[in-house]
Formats: structure tokens, C-alpha cells, sequence
């Protein structure tokens, strides 16, 4: 059974930064996809990264390149997302979400309905 538990969201100022950690259990990582989503209040769940398999490739949304960065150590069956110059429109449950590695491309790596397995969410708050 896939199991997936987030972590590491918190409260922090603009301009900070937090690493969220999710935590892959009953899958084995080098086949699968990882992607990161956030859903604030009233809108819909926005795609952020994805990392595919051992090493990549990765994917971002353009509101988080240069800011944002996914990544997985080698062996380990946890993928993180490192998010610096947090901003107050980054406020949102950060969900991860798995999916076979095969069935990711650049047309559908950020998209939530190609996702199978889903974690419960780590909020994250950005604010003064």
C-alpha cells in the first residue's frame, strides 16, 4: 500500500524559506514520479514540481523557477522541496503526490488528475 506523509510547513516571513519533505512508503522511488501541489483557500489545486524517477527530469511552475527547487537523495525514498524568497502568494496546503514514472511528460507533469497516491498536506503560511 502507497503511503506518502509530507512535513517540514510552518509560519514564516517573506523572503524565508522552508524545505517540505515527503516520505515515500510501498513504492519504490526510482519508478515513480513525485510531484508537488498547492491548493490555497478558494482555488484550485495548482501543480508546482515534479521530479521523475532516480534523477530527474524535473518540472516547475513558472511562478516558482529560480525560487523553488525539488530534489531526491540518492537511495533515499524522500523527495524535498526546498522554497526560498517565500512570498505571501506561496500561502497554501502543500500536497505531494505519486505516479508511475512512464506515464509523466512535460505536457502533464504538473497536472493533479494524472496523480494516483496523495498525502494529507503541510500547510504553509507566508506572512509578516
Amino acid at each position: 500500500q502507497v503511503q506518502l506523509v509530507e512535513s517540514g510547513g510552518g509560519l514564516v516571513q517573506p523572503g524565508g524559506s522552508l524545505r517540505l519533505s515527503c516520505v515515500a512508503s510501498g513504492l519504490n522511488l526510482d519508478y515513480y514520479a513525485i510531484g508537488w501541489f498547492r491548493q490555497a483557500p478558494g482555488k484550485e489545486r495548482e501543480g508546482v514540481s515534479c521530479i521523475s524517477g532516480r534523477a530527474g527530469p524535473t518540472y516547475s511552475v513558472d511562478s516558482v523557477k529560480g525560487r523553488f527547487t525539488i530534489t531526491r537523495e540518492n537511495g533515499d525514498n524522500t523527495v524535498y522541496l526546498q522554497m526560498n524568497n517565500l512570498k505571501p502568494e506561496d500561502t497554501a496546503v502543500y500536497y505531494c503526490a505519486t505516479v508511475l514514472q512512464w506515464r509523466i511528460y512535460d505536457g502533464n507533469a504538473l497536472d493533479a488528475e494524472v496523480y494516483d497516491d496523495w498525502g494529507q498536506g503541510t500547510q504553509v503560511t507566508v506572512s509578516s
